[in-house]
C-alpha cells in the first residue's frame, strides 16, 4: 500500500473514531448510522427503527407478549391463545436469560434506543399503543420467537400461514466466469406479505473498519439479509420439514405411547381481553403438553401435538451479526456452523469470486420414514418417532463454486440449485427435502442458462422480468383446445391471448385474462397436465399439455365472463386490473404469482372495487456486484416507513410501478452527497445537526 493511500485511510479512521454517533438520512428514508461501538450502533438503530415504525413495533411487541386481546380487542384472542399454548412467553424469558453476553448487550442497547425515541416523541405513537411502553429485551425476544417459530418453522402446521402460500423468495449467485465484468454477482429477493411482522426495514451500519448494508424485519436489530465490502448473502424459504405434527390417541385423561397411557403436563392460564364495549373480560385456557410437544388441538379421541427444533438456540441474531461482520468465506462459514438459525436457505457471493449455496436449517434426525411420511400427520403412539437431535452442518446439502458458474433458489428443493444437477438426493436421508420443479424455478434456471456473460444491467432486467413461463408451456395446447371445443367467447379470448406479449407488465394486454384462467385450472397441481413432470428425463420442459382440454375451454369461458363483467372487455392492460396501494399511493402494478412462472413475484387479492391489490411478493430486492468496490442497486418495494403520513410510507412504489431500482448509498462520499438530514447523539436521544 502506498504512503498516500495509507495516510488517507489513517485520517479517515481517526476522523471516524472521534466522530459522534450519528444518523444520516437519505432521500429514501434510509438511516446511515455511524458509531464507535456496537452498543452505540444498536442504540441508534433502535432509535431509527422507532422513528420509521413506532406504531408497528409497539403493536408487534404487544402481540408477541400474548396480550394483543387485552390491549386491542377480542379479535386478537385466538393469536394470544396460540402464543400461550406454544409456551412462547416462557421461552422468551429463557432466551433473555440464556443468550450470549455479546448479544445480550446488543439487544439491550437496541431496546434502549426504541424506548428513548418513544419517550422523546410520544406523539408518534397512537394512544392505544402506548399502554405497552416501556419495551423490554424480553419483548424483543418474544417478537423474534413469534416470527421464527410461529410464522416460519411452525407456521404451516399451525395454520398461521393463513392464505400466504406465496411466501417465498428468489436468489442468485453468479461466479466471475459467468459475469460480464468478471465479478461475482448476488441477487437478494425475499417475497413476503407487505404487512405486520413480515415487513422489512433497510439500514446502513458503520463501525470503525466496518461498512454493513442490508435489511431485517421490523423490530429486530442488525441485518438479516445484507452485504459488506467483501461479501453478501440472501435467504429464501427452504423446502425443509423441521416442524412435525403428531396425532395422539387419547385414553381417559392421557394419551397412548407404546401401548402405555401417559399423562399430559397441564397448566391453566387466564387471558384478559377487551370486549366490544370496552370492558375487560377474562378467559381461562387449559394448556397441555405431551412428550412430543405442546398440544395445539384437542378432540374427543385424538389430539395434535407440535414439535419444533431450535427453541433451545437463542442466538440467531448473534449468528446474523457474525455473518454480516465476516470478511471472507471461512469466517462466514464459521458463523453458519453456529447453527442458531433454524430455517431459510443461504445464498452467498464474495469479492474473491466464491459462490455458495446452503440448505440451511435444523433438520431432525429421524429413525424412519420419507418426506411424505414426515410432512403429513405423524403417528404419535410410537416413542421411536419422537426425534431428539438434529443434523449437524456437515450433513446439510450445500454447493460451492460449481462448474456451471451459477447457483439459484426459488424455494425449490436443493437438488436444483444448479443445472445440470450437482447434488444427488440419494446422498441424503429421504426426508431431507421433496422433489419438484415449479414454473418459477424453471424460468429462473432457463434465464441463467441462456446467458453466458451476465452484465449488471442484465441482472436487473432479469430480476424485474414478468415473463410468464407457464404461458410459453401451455398456450399452444389451449389454442388447440379452443379450436376444437370453443364458444364464440372463448374464441374471442383466444384472439386476445394470441396478441398478448406473455408478460405481467403494466401495459400488457391479455395478462389478466391468462392469470384468471390459470387460477381456475389449478396449474400448481400436476394432475392438470397431460404429461407429468419428468425429473430424470426432461425436468426443464415438463409438465406439459392439458389433461382435460374441454374443461380448459370451459374455464377460459368462465374467466372471460368474469373479466367482462368487471371491466367491460377482455383486452385490458395488467396495470388497470392489478394495483399497488399504500398510504396515499395507488399505482399500476406489474409482476404476478410465481406459480405462473414469473420471476418478479407479486401476489394480489381482489378488493371491493373488484380490482386486485398487491398484498405481498417482492419485498427487499438487492443486486450486488462484488468488484473492488461493491456496487449495489436496491428497492424496498413499499418504502422504509410504516408511519401514517410519513413521506417514505409507500414512496418506493413509484419505482416499483415503473420497474426501476435505486442505487444503494454504500460509499461514504455517496452517503454525504445524498444526506437530507443528520441527527447526532445528545444525551439519551438524537438532535438535528
Amino acid at each position: 500500500m502506498n504512503r498516500i493511500l495509507l495516510t488517507l485511510l489513517t485520517l479517515f479512521t481517526l476522523t471516524f473514531s472521534s466522530a459522534q454517533t450519528s444518523i444520516r438520512w437519505d432521500e429514501w428514508g434510509v438511516p446511515h448510522i455511524t458509531a464507535k461501538t456496537v452498543d452505540e450502533l444498536m442504540y441508534a438503530q433502535g432509535w431509527a427503527q422507532m422513528k420509521l415504525h413506532a406504531n408497528m413495533i409497539t403493536e408487534l411487541y404487544g402481540r408477541a407478549r400474548g396480550k394483543g386481546a387485552e390491549y386491542w380487542g377480542a379479535d386478537k384472542l385466538e393469536e394470544d391463545m396460540m402464543i400461550h399454548a406454544l409456551g412462547f412467553p416462557e421461552l422468551a424469558e429463557k432466551w433473555t436469560r440464556d443468550q450470549d453476553p455479546e448479544y445480550k448487550r446488543m439487544m439491550s442497547a437496541f431496546v434502549n434506543g426504541l424506548n428513548a425515541y418513544a419517550q422523546a416523541h410520544p406523539e408518534a405513537i397512537k394512544a392505544e399503543n402506548r399502554v405497552i411502553l416501556p419495551l423490554t429485551v424480553q419483548d424483543a425476544n418474544a417478537h423474534a420467537i413469534f416470527i421464527i417459530f410461529g410464522r416460519f418453522v411452525g407456521g404451516e402446521e399451525m395454520g398461521a400461514a393463513l392464505d400466504w402460500k406465496e411466501m417465498g423468495s428468489n436468489t442468485w449467485a453468479i461466479a466471475p466466469s459467468r459475469s460480464a465484468d468478471k465479478h461475482a454477482l448476488l441477487v437478494q429477493n425475499p417475497h413476503l406479505p407487505w404487512f405486520g411482522e413480515f415487513t422489512f426495514t433497510e439500514a446502513h451500519l458503520m463501525l470503525p473498519g466496518k461498512n454493513l448494508y442490508g435489511s431485517t424485519l421490523v423490530g429486530l436489530p442488525g441485518i438479516a439479509i445484507g452485504f459488506n465490502d467483501n461479501l453478501g448473502w440472501s435467504h429464501t424459504n427452504n423446502t425443509i420439514d423441521n416442524c412435525d405434527t403428531y396425532e395422539l390417541t387419547l385414553q381417559d385423561d392421557g394419551y397412548l405411547l407404546d401401548g402405555v397411557k401417559m399423562p399430559f403436563t397441564r397448566k391453566t392460564e387466564t387471558l384478559r381481553y377487551k370486549d366490544a364495549d370496552g370492558s375487560m373480560k377474562e378467559k381461562e385456557i387449559n394448556l397441555l403438553s405431551s412428550l412430543h410437544g405442546p398440544i395445539v388441538n384437542m378432540g374427543k379421541k385424538k389430539a395434535l401435538a407440535i414439535r419444533m427444533p431450535g427453541t433451545d438456540r437463542p442466538n440467531a441474531g448473534l449468528q446474523w451479526w457474525r455473518m454480516i461482520n465476516s470478511t471472507n468465506f471461512d469466517e462466514f462459514e464459521s458463523a453458519l456452523k453456529m447453527a442458531q438459525i433454524p430455517f431459510w436457505n443461504v445464498m452467498y457471493a464474495d469479492k474473491k469470486g466464491n459462490i455458495f449455496y446452503l440448505f440451511n436449517g435444523l433438520v431432525p434426525k429421524r429413525s424412519e420414514g420419507n418426506w411424505d411420511f414426515w410432512s403429513g400427520r405423524v403417528p404419535g403412539d410410537k416413542s421411536a418417532l419422537i426425534w431428539k437431535d438434529v443434523h449437524p452442518y456437515a450433513d446439510l446439502p450445500k454447493v460451492k463454486n460449481p462448474t456451471t458458474g451459477w447457483l439459484q433458489n426459488t424455494n425449490d428443493p436443493p437438488w436444483s440449485s444448479t443445472y445440470p444437477f450437482v447434488l444427488k438426493s440419494t446422498d441424503f436421508p429421504s426426508y431431507m427435502s421433496p422433489h419438484y420443479m415449479g414454473f418459477r424455478n424453471q424460468r429462473s434456471i432457463q434465464m441463467l442458462m441462456e446467458d453466458n456473460s451476465i452484465s449488471f444491467e442484465e441482472l436487473e432486467k432479469y430480476k424485474l422480468s414478468t415473463h410468464m413461463g407457464l404461458a410459453d408451456r401451455i398456450l399452444d395446447d389451449l389454442f388447440a383446445a379452443v379450436d376444437q371445443y370453443g364458444t364464440p367467447l372463448s374464441k374471442q379470448a383466444k384472439d386476445v391471448l394470441q396478441r398478448w406479449d406473455r408478460t405481467a407488465d403494466d401495459a400488457s394486454v391479455g395478462g389478466p385474462l391468462f392469470a384468471l384462467w390459470a387460477s381456475r385450472m389449478n396449474f400448481w397441481n400436476n394432475s392438470a397436465f397431460k404429461t407429468k413432470w419428468d425429473e430424470t428425463g426432461d425436468p426443464l420442459h415438463t409438465p406439459d399439455g392439458l389433461s382435460d382440454p374441454k374443461a380448459a375451454v370451459q374455464n377460459l369461458d368462465s374467466a372471460a365472463t368474469q373479466l367482462q363483467a368487471v371491466f367491460g372487455k377482455l383486452d385490458i392492460p395488467w396495470g388497470q386490473a392489478f394495483r399497488l396501494h399504500r398510504d396515499k399511493f395507488d399505482l399500476p402494478g406489474n409482476g404476478a404469482d410465481g406459480e405462473l412462472g414469473v420471476f418478479r413475484v407479486v401476489w394480489s387479492r381482489p378488493q371491493a372495487d373488484k380490482k386486485y391489490y398487491a398484498g405481498g411478493g417482492d419485498s427487499w430486492v438487492g443486486l450486488i456486484d462484488f468488484g473492488p468496490k461493491p456496487k449495489a442497486r436496491v428497492l424496498l418495494s413499499y418504502g422504509n416507513s410504516t408511519q401514517e403520513g410519513d413521506p417514505h410510507n409507500g414512496d418506493q412504489l413509484k419505482l416499483f410501478s415503473e420497474k426501476k431500482m435505486r442505487d444503494a448509498y454504500f460509499d461514504p462520499a455517496e452517503v454525504s452527497k445524498h444526506t437530507t438530514l443528520t441527527e447526532v447523539r445528545s444525551g439519551s436521544g438524537f438532535v438535528k445537526k
